[in-house]
């Protein structure tokens, strides 16, 4: 039978993800991995979700990193001048094609309560930007619009794209709170609860000669509105003034507006409800916020456990990832998910990506990094999985790289056991050219 899913149970499943990233006992990590080319032309294949390709993302695993920056987030609208900006609509499922809100150069969020229109009720462009963090912000435009939160320079560092913009719920502040934490939660306590905040008119009527009266009824008490008549039809109805101020009432968790008088007959409309708490109140529920995104910045090397001189093309999101030396939860800031063999007698040097052979054993890998006397690898469903033998020679297979084996497993080489873990989330990407005077900015974002 049909169904629906609503955007109170994905921001649940949120919640609940959040609270086991902050639970004692699991650990999360962003993983990257697969430095050999995707084909020969190295193009990017979308991931296929079956076991296959979770085993395989797993076997070219490279280096992991502890989550500790999460936040919820939202698709980002920049304010631009000259754009048309809906109101919020609570008949909408979905971010309509002209967005309910904004976010400014100021980083400041502000969500439209009310679509600036002309005479004959149709939408006119935004031109002048909010700005402040008022409660109601009427602009000459015509637009009214409600400051929600801002960003600070931590969190846009953090969570800001270039698509995306951070939200979250500000639970309490205290002397050491931030400005703009300060500012949120201020917002969130003075929420007006169940508002009329517009009227979507089903049928605009004929025959009016003067502007019909806006009677509204149901559980709350207090808005208003005033009804706008061009051509002898009702052309637009807006939240009614007072001393400069819309009047949106309270209290309403139903309602239901008739339009009287006027001379004219068949007009009607439908009033636009706030969340029952309240704009502000939660700028998540405001925002339609259904979103996580993850952060991590590994800066160069990682004290040798991130590959540099290399590239990457998966990212993957790994919960409880374990220790190779001892099976236990990993929990270290960084990891190396590598295989390392000691090698001498090095007659050629060895080159990254190239696949290597052992002369005896018949064994196979691909080289990831490298030192003087070390090779860290990786085997994969291509190289197949046979074991490299001490004192053996290795060749690679399409180079000149020439050396023996002294060790071919060494042991605590590895901080992780890359088959361990779940794994959430894998992203394929263009190659991504590490060094070790760079700094990556990873962003997982998952929407649901």
């Amino acid at each position: 039978m049909p169904a629906i899913v609503t955007d109170n149970f994905k921001r649940r499943v949120i919640d609940t993800l959040i609270n086991d990233i902050d639970s004692t006992g699991v650990s999360y990590h962003v993983a990257v991995g697969r430095s050999e080319p995707y084909d020969s032309a190295d193009t990017v294949v979308d991931p296929i979700q079956n076991i296959r390709e979770i085993r395989n993302a797993q076997l070219s695993m490279q280096s992991v990193k502890i989550i500790t920056d999460r936040s919820f987030c939202v698709e980002r609208y920049n304010w631009s001048q000259g754009s048309v900006y809906s109101a919020y609509d609570d008949n909408v499922t979905q971010i309509p094609a002209q967005p309910f809100y904004v976010y400014t150069d100021e980083q400041y969020v502000y969500i439209c309560l009310e679509q600036g229109k002309n005479a004959a009720g149709q939408p006119v462009t935004s031109t002048v930007k909010p700005t402040g963090t008022a409660d109601h912000i009427m602009t000459a435009d015509g637009y009214t619009w409600k400051f929600l939160y801002s960003i600070g320079a931590l969190r846009e560092s953090k969570f800001q794209a270039s698509n995306f913009i951070p939200v979250k719920l500000v639970n309490s502040v205290d002397s050491s709170s931030s400005l703009d934490d300060t500012t949120q939660f201020g917002v969130q306590s003075n929420a007006i609860p169940g508002s009329i905040v517009g009227y979507r008119l089903t049928n605009t009527g004929t025959g009016y000669t003067s502007a019909p009266s806006v009677v509204i009824q149901g559980n709350g008490n207090g808005a208003k509105g005033t009804a706008f008549i061009d051509g002898g039809s009702v052309s637009k109805i807006e939240m009614a003034e007072s001393s400069g101020v819309k009047v949106f009432g309270t209290g309403y968790d139903f309602a239901s507006v008739s339009l009287t008088g006027g001379g004219g007959l068949g007009a009607t409309a439908e009033p636009i409800l706030s969340f029952k708490n309240g704009f502000g109140a939660d700028p998540r529920d405001d925002l339609k916020c259904t979103s996580i995104m993850f952060n991590v910045k590994p800066a160069g090397d990682e004290d040798s456990d991130w590959v540099v001189d290399n590239d990457f093309r998966q990212i993957m999101l790994v919960r409880n990832i374990q220790d190779s030396a001892n099976g236990t939860i990993y929990t270290g800031n960084t990891g190396n998910a590598l295989k390392m063999m000691n090698v001498s007698s090095i007659n050629s040097a060895f080159t990254r990506d190239q696949t290597i052979i052992g002369q005896t054993s018949g064994a196979k890998a691909v080289v990831d990094t490298l030192d003087a006397n070390s090779l860290f690898y990786h085997q994969n469903e291509a190289t197949g999985f046979l074991a490299f033998q001490n004192g053996e020679v290795i060749l690679e297979q399409n180079a000149a790289g020439e050396a023996t084996i002294d060790s071919a497993i060494v042991p605590g080489a590895r901080d992780v056991d890359p088959a361990t873990g779940q794994i959430l989330y894998i992203d394929n990407r263009a190659a991504v050219t590490r060094s070790d005077d760079a700094t990556e900015d990873i962003k997982i974002i998952i929407r649901l």
